[in-house]
C-alpha cells in the first residue's frame, strides 16, 4: 500500500478470514507491520509456542500429521455486518494513499474485505493490481522507495569504510532548529549537551522540547518512563568547557557567515581532536565555513529540516577537503537517528532549498496578483502537498528566508522577489515563534488562523 500498490492473490479476501474484517482492513489500508502477538488469538496461527521454537514447532508437526483435509481459508465465512457505520468504513489508508485520495478503489477494497464467497480472480484483486501498479502516482511512490535506497550508496565511499564512533553529541544553539536536532539523538539513545550563550535561551529551548515531549506523550506516543529517558539524555549548558569531548558538534546559530565562523573558531579551539564538526546551515558555503578550522577534513554540513524532530530528510553536505571516513559515519549515524541521509556538494542552497526558493518565489508573485495566503495553500495542499508555502514558511521561521533574500541582493541582483515576505518580517511576523507570520497562531496553538492583519 505504501507503494501505492493494492494486495494481490486474493489479499484483500484471505486476510479477513483469518483475522476479521475491521483488522484486516486496517492493516491493509495504514500498510504497517503488525505484531504477531497481537493476531495471536486468530485464525491466522494455528499455535503460538512458548520456548523453544524448534522444540514446540516439532511437537506441532507430530500432533497434525494425521489432519487431513487441512482446511482452506477460502472455506471460512465472512460474518460482519455490511452497514457503511461499520468502523471499517472509517479505517484511515496509510499517508500515500491519502495523498492520492481514490476514493473508488478505497471502496473497492472495504468491499472486497466484506466479500462473503470469493468467486474468482477478479474479485480476488487480480482485476485491481494491474490498474493501481500503472497509476502515475504509484510509479512516483515505487520511484521514491527506490531513489531513498539509491540515495545511501555514495560510489567512492566502500560500505566497509572504517566510522568513527558517536557516543556523544553537541548542539550549539537551542532554538527551533538546535532543540529538535537534539531530540533526535536523545530519540537514539544519544547523550546530547546544548549550548547557548545566554541562560534565558537555553531555558526557553529546553522547555520547548520538554513541551514537544509532552505532546507526544498526551497522543499516546510516548510513555512516561520514554518521556523521563530522553529528557534525561538532554543537558543545557552555557560552556564551550562542557561540550569539548563530545563525538559531533552540531552548530545550530542564526544563517549568518560572521555567526558560523566566530562558532567554527570557538570549536576548532576547544573540541577533541577527532570530534566531527557539522554545521546545519541551510544555503552558506561548507568550503569557507570548514576554512574557519585547522582541521577542515573534519567538517560536514548536516542540513535538518524543520521541525527537526520530525522532517525525514538530512542533507549531508560533503565539501572539498571533508574527509571519507566523517562522510561515512554521517550517514551511518543518520540512520541510526531514523533520518533519509542524502549527500550534497557545495551549491547555494543545496537541493531541497533550491527547489523550495523558486515555489516560494512563485507562491510571492501569486500575492502580488491579488491572492490570499490561504487560498494558495489551499490550492498547493489539493494537488497533493502536505503543506502550503506560506504554512510551511511559518513553521520553519519566515526571518530566516529574510536573511538568505538579503543576501541573494546583493549577490544575484539579477533575481527578482515579491517584496511582501519582506514587508511581513519588517513587522516582526516571523511566523509560529511570534504567534504572527502569514497567519495567525494563538499561544500553544500551531494551528493557523487566517490573518486580518
Amino acid at each position: 500500500m505504501k507503494l501505492g500498490l493494492l494486495p494481490g492473490a486474493g489479499g484483500t479476501q484471505r486476510l479477513p478470514r483469518v483475522v476479521g474484517v475491521e483488522t484486516a482492513l486496517n492493516m491493509i489500508v495504514s500498510g504497517n507491520p503488525t505484531l504477531s502477538e497481537n493476531l495471536a488469538g486468530t485464525k491466522l496461527f494455528d499455535q503460538m509456542i512458548e520456548g523453544d521454537l524448534m522444540t514446540g514447532a516439532i511437537a506441532f508437526a507430530n500432533k497434525v500429521t494425521d489432519a487431513r483435509p487441512l482446511p482452506r481459508v477460502r472455506d471460512i465465512k465472512v460474518d460482519y455486518p455490511t452497514t457503511r457505520h461499520s468502523s471499517s468504513s472509517r479505517a484511515t489508508p496509510s499517508a500515500p494513499w491519502r495523498r492520492i485520495s481514490r476514493p473508488a478503489e478505497m471502496r473497492r477494497l472495504r468491499r472486497g474485505c466484506r466479500q462473503h464467497e470469493i468467486r474468482g480472480r477478479a474479485e480476488g484483486g487480480a482485476d485491481q493490481f494491474p490498474r493501481a501498479d500503472a497509476d502515475p502516482e504509484s510509479k512516483a511512490l515505487r520511484h521514491f522507495f527506490f531513489g531513498e535506497r539509491a540515495a545511501s550508496k555514495i560510489p567512492d565511499v566502500p560500505e566497509d569504510t572504517p566510522k568513527r564512533p558517536i557516543k556523544s553529541a553537541a548542539i550549539i544553539g537551542a532554538g527551533t532548529m538546535g532543540g529538535g536536532i537534539a531530540m533526535n539523538f536523545a530519540n537514539a539513545g544519544i547523550p546530547v549537551t546544548v549550548l547557548e550563550m545566554k541562560q534565558e535561551a537555553l531555558d526557553k529551548g529546553l522547555a520547548t522540547v520538554r513541551k514537544n515531549y509532552e505532546n507526544t506523550m498526551k497522543k499516546g506516543r510516548l510513555t512516561q518512563q520514554k518521556f523521563d529517558e530522553r529528557m534525561g539524555l538532554i543537558k543545557g549548558t552555557l560552556s564551550y568547557d562542557d561540550i569539548k569531548s563530545a563525538d559531533i558538534v552540531i552548530e545550530a546559530v542564526f544563517e549568518e557567515m560572521g555567526v558560523k565562523e566566530k562558532v567554527f573558531k570557538k570549536l576548532d579551539e576547544v573540541m577533541k581532536p577527532g570530534a566531527i564538526l557539522a554545521s546545519n546551515t541551510s544555503t552558506l558555503d561548507l568550503n569557507k565555513i570548514a576554512a574557519f578550522t585547522k582541521r577542515p577534513q573534519d567538517v560536514i554540513g548536516t542540513h535538518f529540516f524543520s521541525p527537526a524532530n520530525v522532517m525525514k530528510l538530512l542533507e549531508i553536505v560533503r565539501g572539498a577537503k571533508t574527509a571519507k571516513d566523517v562522510l561515512a559515519t554521517t550517514m551511518a549515524l543518520s540512520k541510526k537517528i531514523r533520518k533519509t541521509g542524502v549527500v550534497s556538494g557545495v551549491c547555494d542552497g543545496f537541493i531541497g532549498n533550491r527547489m523550495i526558493e523558486q515555489y516560494s518565489r512563485q507562491a510571492g508573485f501569486l500575492l502580488e496578483e491579488g491572492c490570499l495566503p490561504e487560498q494558495v495553500d489551499k490550492a498547493i495542499e489539493k494537488f497533493g502537498f502536505a503543506m502550503g508555502p506560506f504554512r510551511m514558511g511559518d513553521m520553519a521561521g519566515n526571518d530566516i528566508g529574510w536573511a538568505i533574500r538579503k543576501r541573494r541582493y546583493a549577490e544575484r541582483p539579477d533575481m527578482k522577489y515579491s517584496k511582501t515576505a519582506d514587508l511581513l518580517c519588517e513587522m516582526g511576523r516571523y511566523g509560529q515563534k511570534t504567534s504572527a507570520g502569514w497567519y495567525d497562531y494563538k499561544p500553544g496553538d500551531r494551528k493557523p488562523y487566517p490573518s486580518n492583519s
